[in-house]
């Protein structure tokens, strides 16, 4: 038990360190090829970010552990939503985008959206509750479509040409930097997914509430780091963007890869869980026009965290 708990830790530490060496690589990678600030943001830390639970859910689903693929993914979402944005916004209150109000925070209530129509074959009929091959290729090419707003929002937007000079790394650096940082994240992966199951087998808790919880937060540890820091230097565009970016990315790319890898059953003991997320999706878009309109007010955040705890206490029970 106390190995196991130690693996986890270690797997976190791991998977936080590679993702951040990864992203130093690879962005130093592209700063040396002219590519742009805002590229970089929305694809390279998007992916640096969302690193440890793709690592996590290809470990998951190649073991056969569905739980633990959907259950990461559900609860690094909720963990987002509500813990993040409900810690950030505590900080300081987030000034949001309209575009991210109209366009991003829907498309994050669409991404939800979908999956939970897949899983409970609403749109393919199915003998079981399974997210298949076809139900992944829908997912991916739901995050090409958002690639390809991305990309327009970068041609449209004066801001997505400019760049920065960032810290200049020698091409040994940068490949040195790559490869440490993608093999912590493999290693750290298969540490944590090991450590969790061990966990849940010893105690007789299920998968579902260890990944729901200690795996979720775990892995969204790096959205944690990001969102806080941007929040303490007042860059309100990265702190939200980064979680409503995340839990699109988590969906539509990190569960189609799961998919693809091998079809996952699907419990739907996780439609409340979905449902939770959803609706604090649609909290979120709400609360852009009380109080202050386009802001997330502290008063708000405090709810967020709030529901958190509920949801918390609705697992233990539960379970």
């Amino acid at each position: 038990m106390l190995l196991s708990t130690l693996l986890i830790i270690v797997g976190f530490i791991l998977l936080i360190k590679g993702a951040d060496w990864l992203v130093d690589g690879a962005s130093a990678l592209a700063k040396k090829n002219n590519i742009s600030d805002l590229a970089i943001g929305l694809t390279i830390v998007a992916f640096g970010t969302s690193a440890p639970e793709l690592v996590v859910n290809t470990f998951a689903a190649f073991d056969g552990h569905s739980d633990i693929v959907f259950g990461n993914v559900i609860g690094s979402n909720i963990f987002n939503l509500f813990v993040i944005l409900g810690l950030v916004g505590l900080i300081t209150p987030i000034v949001v985008q309209s575009s991210t109000v109209w366009r991003e925070i829907p498309m994050s209530f669409f991404a939800a959206l979908l999956l939970f129509a897949l899983c409970n074959n609403v749109l393919f009929e199915s003998t079981h509750l399974q997210l298949l091959r076809w139900d992944g290729a829908v997912l991916f090419i739901a995050l090409l479509g958002f690639l390809f707003y991305v990309y327009k929002q970068m041609k449209t937007d004066p801001s997505a040409n400019t760049r920065t000079a960032g810290k200049q790394l020698s091409t040994l650096k940068i490949g040195i930097f790559i490869i440490i940082g993608l093999t912590g994240l493999i290693v750290g992966g298969k540490t944590v997914v090991s450590g969790a199951t061990d966990i849940a087998e010893r105690l007789g808790i299920s998968q579902k509430i260890i990944a729901l919880t200690i795996v979720a937060a775990g892995t969204s540890l790096p959205e944690l780091m990001t969102s806080v820091v941007a929040a303490l230097k007042k860059n309100s565009d990265i702190a939200i963007g980064n979680i409503v970016g995340s839990n699109i990315f988590n969906i539509l790319l990190i569960l189609s890869v799961s998919s693809f890898i091998r079809p996952i059953d699907y419990n739907p003991v996780f439609n409340t869980d979905l449902m939770i997320l959803i609706g604090g999706t649609v909290l979120l878009f709400s609360a852009m026009f009380t109080g202050k309109k386009y802001r997330l007010d502290r008063w708000e955040a405090a709810l967020l965290l709030i529901g958190y705890i509920g949801y918390t206490l609705l697992l233990i029970h539960k379970e």
